[in-house]
Parts: structure tokens; sequence; C-alpha cells
């Protein structure tokens, strides 16, 4: 076997992979026993719930996302390693076993925290926090370059490989990184762009996120501008990293290095408690409501109104009405965590990790500085069923479509004043969603030209078919990024791997900044040979001739073989074309 073939299959996925709700689940014993247990549970949560809730989620009006949970833990966290790190622990230690130690507590934290809450795990600045430990350990980075760069790429490794979490599932992790404060810091950005860009083409978590700074990457005169460079090197062949842009209109006014992504597009700033960033924050929980469902029953109840106004008027007024019964499912999911008792937070009591003590406060002074979300897909079908109209086809139906956003984001900050808790407006991304609504609004209305597609749009998204240039895409869609404050992305389609057209990728970035994208990302297809590891758009490898080839796609903020994709998904993927 050549080392090209192990290669290959050090970044493969031994496992077979699901076709399930999750693209990133792979079967075993522990988590088919898991998804019976799973299922039986959510069914038992439905039962447990008010009957005008629960019917909400079966037909389809609503998703209440990892629905298992609702009791019983938050979504997601940004953790803060430096504050946590047992620098004492090691301060014995050689730096051979300092810097494998390092890494091992890395691996044990992730994965017990990964068991103990639903969504995913950030580090807010993995560059400076792992620069900063080596600094208070002592270790000498040149001394040890080669042992460093082992030891990142076998956690890059570890975080795509690794599907431990219920048996089944990879963790969601993600490392922002691209402000790195000193020499060190910028070593280890440096080398984990490296690792990642020479790893396998198989390879493809954990997610890393390069923050895109004024004065501190973004220019050519400053000094970590070609870190910048090196990113965008990455993702033109791998699709990561994705960028968060901190000079947008949303993120400007706040310290970059409080800023985080966690998981596919989490965003946790504001807090009424004053605890602002995402560090020791996260989202508690989040709802996502079918909008071309309210959509269709406007259009059927009024279907001789024509008035752009009217039609406004007519689906707020059904928006409002659902949205009621989301935030008081989103208090009851709330104030029923912070029952628990705090046993059922190992990891957060051994670890400290929210910006409360979590040993002396309860849990509702610790979970009052997370955000409950209220969420909404398909708003470019929503449109288009109103007006039979897309909402980008013309400045009317843009601006019906901007005005929907704005009444859900002033919603969102009304109910912040009325309960004072940290409710937000979440851009969802569909995986399971997409394709979940629509086939249960089929049975409740006639033929529509929706439904032909077989998905809803994610999000405030244009179509995945529409064909606009990059920069087209990046003026339309920017717009909404203010107000989702729970979190949004915005994507461009590319025909394939922009190799080494680092111009070319920076300039969508400065249009990005410049149309207020909070958020943004890259994807292009990537199939790769099995046999002999050649990537680029193929049936039949052109190297070795093998048909044994693994697709590699983005699905709602995250890289995974798409054939694990949910049928939703599917049907997007085969109808995207590039910008």
């Amino acid at each position: 076997m050549s080392v090209q073939q192990i290669n290959v299959l050090k970044g493969l996925i031994i496992l077979k992979q699901l076709k399930n709700d999750n693209a990133a689940n792979r079967a075993s014993y522990v988590g088919y026993v898991y998804n019976i247990g799973e299922s039986k549970h959510k069914e038992d949560i439905l039962n447990s719930l008010p009957k005008e809730w629960s019917n909400l989620h079966r037909n389809g009006y609503i998703h209440i996302h990892d629905l298992d949970a609702y009791d019983l833990t938050y979504n997601c966290l940004t953790i803060d390693l430096t504050k946590i790190f047992p620098y004492q622990n090691y301060l014995d230690y050689n730096d051979f076993n300092k810097l494998i130690a390092i890494f091992s507590y890395i691996k044990e934290l992730l994965t017990n925290l990964g068991n103990e809450q639903s969504g995913g795990m950030a580090f807010v600045n993995f560059d400076n926090e792992i620069a900063l430990i080596l600094d208070k350990l002592n270790i000498d980075i040149n001394k040890n370059d080669r042992l460093i760069r082992s030891l990142i790429l076998d956690f890059i490794i570890w975080c795509n490989n690794n599907h431990t979490r219920m048996g089944q599932t990879s963790y969601y992790i993600t490392l922002n990184v691209g402000l790195a404060s000193n020499d060190n810091a910028r070593y280890i950005c440096k080398v984990l762009l490296e690792e990642f860009y020479n790893s396998s083409e198989t390879i493809i978590k954990p997610n890393i996120v390069f923050k895109v700074k004024t004065k501190i990457n973004l220019e050519k005169d400053t000094k970590n501008h070609n870190l910048l460079e090196l990113a965008l090197k990455c993702t033109s062949k791998k699709m990561i990293p994705t960028y968060l842009l901190c000079d947008c209109k949303e993120d400007k006014e706040f310290d970059p290095y409080k800023l985080s992504i966690m998981g596919c597009r989490t965003r946790v700033v504001s807090d009424i408690f004053g605890s602002i960033g995402a560090v020791g924050r996260g989202n508690i929980c989040n709802i996502s409501i079918n909008l071309p469902r309210l959509a269709l029953e406007v259009k059927r109840e009024n279907n001789n109104i024509l008035d752009n106004k009217k039609l406004e008027k007519l689906f707020i007024c059904k928006w409002d009405t659902l949205a009621t019964l989301v935030k008081d499912i989103l208090l009851d999911r709330f104030y029923k965590l912070c029952k628990n008792t705090k046993d059922n937070f190992p990891t957060n009591m051994s670890y400290q990790l929210w910006c409360e003590d979590f040993v002396s406060k309860d849990l509702f002074d610790i979970f009052k500085h997370g955000t409950l979300s209220i969420g909404f897909i398909g708003l470019s079908e929503a449109i288009e069923v109103l007006t039979k109209k897309k909402y980008y086809s013309d400045k009317e139906n843009y601006n019906l479509a901007i005005s929907i956003i704005k009444h859900m984001r002033k919603y969102c900050d009304e109910l912040i004043k009325k309960y004072n808790l940290n409710f937000s407006l979440l851009a969802t991304s569909g995986e399971l969603i997409s394709g979940r609504f629509i086939e249960y609004d089929k049975r409740e209305f006639a033929e529509q030209k929706i439904f032909k597609k077989d998905y809803y749009t994610n999000s405030f998204h244009v179509d995945v078919d529409s064909n606009f240039p990059g920069f087209k895409k990046l003026e339309i869609e920017g717009p909404f990024h203010e107000y989702c404050n729970g979190g949004s992305i915005s994507y461009l389609e590319l025909g394939e791997a922009p190799l080494a057209n680092i111009e070319g990728l920076l300039e969508y970035v400065n249009i990005a900044i410049k149309n207020n994208v909070h958020y943004l990302g890259f994807n292009f297809p990537k199939d790769i040979c099995k046999k002999c590891g050649n990537s680029g758009i193929f049936d039949i490898c052109p190297i070795c001739g093998s048909t044994d080839i693994t697709r590699i796609r983005r699905v709602s903020g995250y890289l995974e073989i798409l054939d694990g994709f949910t049928a939703g998904k599917k049907a997007e993927e085969k109808n995207r074309r590039s910008n």
C-alpha cells in the first residue's frame, strides 16, 4: 500500500454512514440503541407538553430543535481554555509531557462536555489560548515545532474521525482563530491552517472560523494579513475556514476577541446581564418556524388579495400568533432546565465553563446568560407563495421580505424587555426541516410550484439555483444579517475548487464586509477517490479509473459525505448552481 493510500485511509470514517436526520451520524451498536431510546423519549416529551404546543411540532408548523434535550440540558457553549486550564498540574513535566498533556486535556474536556449538552462547542480565540498556555508552561515553541505540529494534526484527525458522541456522532467543534496577538499565537494559527491544508482530502473537520478584522489582518500591512492569506489558500482547497466578519454592522461595536461562531452559525453576543460576548455563554434552545406554511394559509384564506401591504399584514398576524406560542415553549423549556440539579452537569461543575460560578450560583443565574432563539426557514418560498414572485425579483418584493424579518427581530427585542431574558432571532439552517416541513405541507395543500424541488431554502437565502453572481448574492442577503442576531451565514457556491485564487476569495470577503454580512462561507463540489486519494469533480477517477468515490458537500454549515444527507438536503444539493 502506498503512502498516499495510507493517508487516505487515515482520513476515512470506517463506520458506515447512516441515512437519517443528521449527516454526521455513523452506524454503531450503541448508536442504534440510542436512536431507539431517543425516538421514544421525544415522543414522551411531546406527550407531556400541552397539545396545542406538541401539535405545532407534529404537524410541521414549527420544529423544536434538540427535542430529546428539552428539559435536560442546553444547546451550545463557547469555552475559554486559559481560564480553566490547570497549569499547576503540569509545571514539573518536561516539554514533551506538557504538550501531550495539553491536547489530552482538550480532548477529554470536549468528550465530556459533548455528552453533557446537545450542540456545538467553540474556542473563542484558539490561537491565542494555546499560545498563552504554552507561555505559562514555559514551553519553547522553536525547540518543539515538530511535536506541536504532530499534536495539532492529531487533534484535527481526532475531531474528524471521532464519532463516540451518543455512539454515532462527531463532536461539533469550532476553532475561532485569526486575531493572534503575538508571535507565538501567530505560529499556532499558522500551524493549524497548514496542517489542515496538508491533511488528507477526507479530513473535513473541525470547523475552523477565521475572524477578519480591520487593522489586525484585513489590510496588507497588518501583522496577521499573511494568516488571512493562508486561511484563504486553505479554503480554496478544503472549504474551511469560513469567515466571521467582525466589521459588519452588527458586530463592529463589540470587542472582536469576544466574538465567536458556535457550530454552523450560532451567534451569542449581547447580554442584558452584562457578560457581553460569547465567552462562557451559549444558546439555551431554539425553535424554527415554517414560513411557507403561514404563507400558504394566507393565500388559501385570501386568494384574491394581491396588494403586498395587505398580504404582509395578514402574514405577520399569523406569524405573531404562532410566535407567541413558540415563546411560551421556549420559556417553558428554559425554566424546566433551571429546575435541574447541578449533578446533571458534572463537566460544567468540574471545569467551570460558564461565565458564572457553577458551584455557588443557582442554574437560573447561570443559564440566564444564554439565548432563547426563534428561528425561521423558507423566506424565499413564503414570499413566492404570497406574491407569485421571488423576493429578490423586484424592489417591492425585496422590501416585503426585509419588512417581515425586521418585524420578527422587533418582536424578539420586545420579548427581552418583557421577560428579562436574552431572546434572539436565528436564521436557521435546515438540515432536517428543509425536507421535513415541505413533506407536511404537501399533505395539507394542493400542488404548489414551491413543492416541485422537494426542499425549502435556508433562512433568508436566495434560491440555490438563482445563478446570481457572487457579488449580487451578497448584496441581496447582506441586509438580513443585521436583524438575525441569533446567528446567520451567507454562502457563495463555486463551480469548482478555486485553488490558489486567494485574490478572488479576498475580494469576496471585502464585498461581504461592505454589505454587512456577518458570517461567510465558500462552497464547491469535492469528490475524492477512495482508492488513490485524487480529488476533483468526477464519477470515474481520471487517475486510477475507480468508481468508488466519496462526495464531500456542505450541509447546514459543516462538511459531510453526501450519501448521508437528508432527502431535502440531497434535493437542494442537486439543484445548487454556482454564483
